[in-house]
């Protein structure tokens, strides 16, 4: 392949894909991850899916895994995604995901697996099934979009609607009181043995877009490397359901949902100096004898 005949800002991964088409003269600054198709997506306009679906292409392409990557489309807004990305994709029912991702991996354990889900779809229809493959450790990677609504299906509240959020189920907002309080999924799944790595980001910048790709690629690496299960919620905005331009959604992120759910690294187990979530659950119940039975094997 023919080296481009001017200075481009391309990665050397898209580099070697397109290098031979960049005319003399011309610089390329950025261009179509090749694991995503060309095509419109359904996403509304200001949506943050649009950027997590780039992210998480521009991962699979950087590890070069696209040949082997399946990923999970369950029901909700990312329903669709089956046509735009390049890798194989599997529909799931509404909340199935893990499941489903967890017998992918186990029967193709060479594979690199993934679910993206949204908040009604983990949190609500798929709370068991999302509690319990992390909690076995499986060996899978899941991006959780959390805009605190039901978007695909027009509004309603979530299990991540804040309190006192207007939405079409809760008009006069949400009432702690009755239908009780948000759930925090990375602080929750943080609390089991079987979980690896769970991070909680926004896209709401620039800066925050960098991190949120280097949790993506993270999580990713994680299963390459055998490491178990990982989790990346992403705090996005819905200007549709929320009723507000992109602008004022992203402001009312800030204000609102960034206080209630903080960004930042929920587990880590390599960080904590373990090889993989298996270890540090040893290590945590180190003083419990039956939990020690087999060790050595």
């Amino acid at each position: 392949m023919a080296a481009p005949k001017t200075p481009v800002t391309l990665p050397d991964y898209q580099l070697e894909r397109i290098g031979s088409q960049i005319a003399e003269g011309e610089t390329i600054k950025s261009a179509r991850p090749h694991v995503l198709t060309d095509v419109v997506t359904n996403f509304c306009p200001g949506c943050t899916h649009g950027i997590v679906n780039r992210l998480v292409a521009e991962v699979i392409d950087e590890l070069g895994i696209e040949g082997k990557t399946v990923g999970i489309a369950p029901v909700g807004c990312s329903v669709m995604m089956y046509d735009f990305f390049n890798c194989d994709m599997i529909e799931a029912a509404h909340g199935r995901a893990p499941a489903v991702a967890t017998g992918v991996k186990r029967v193709h354990p060479e594979n690199v697996v993934f679910a993206y889900q949204g908040d009604g779809d983990l949190a609500s229809i798929g709370t068991a099934e999302t509690v319990h493959a992390a909690t076995r450790g499986e060996k899978i990677t899941v991006i959780f979009i959390n805009n605190a609504i039901y978007g695909m299906t027009g509004g309603q509240m979530a299990p991540t609607s804040l309190p006192n959020q207007v939405t079409q189920t809760s008009p006069y907002g949400r009432d702690v009181s009755k239908v009780g309080y948000p759930v925090r999924i990375s602080e929750l799944l943080s609390t089991l043995d079987g979980v690896a790595y769970v991070e909680r980001v926004t896209c709401d910048s620039r800066a925050h877009i960098i991190q949120a790709k280097k949790a993506i690629k993270k999580a990713f690496q994680n299963q390459i490397d055998g490491v178990g299960y990982s989790l990346v919620e992403v705090v996005a905005t819905c200007p549709t359901n929320w009723g507000m331009t992109p602008q004022n959604a992203f402001a009312w992120l800030r204000e609102n949902m960034l206080p209630y759910y903080p960004l930042g690294v929920y587990k880590d187990v390599v960080a904590d100096g373990f090889a993989n979530a298996a270890e540090a659950a040893l290590e945590r119940a180190k003083d419990c004898p039956i939990a020690q039975q087999g060790k050595e094997a």
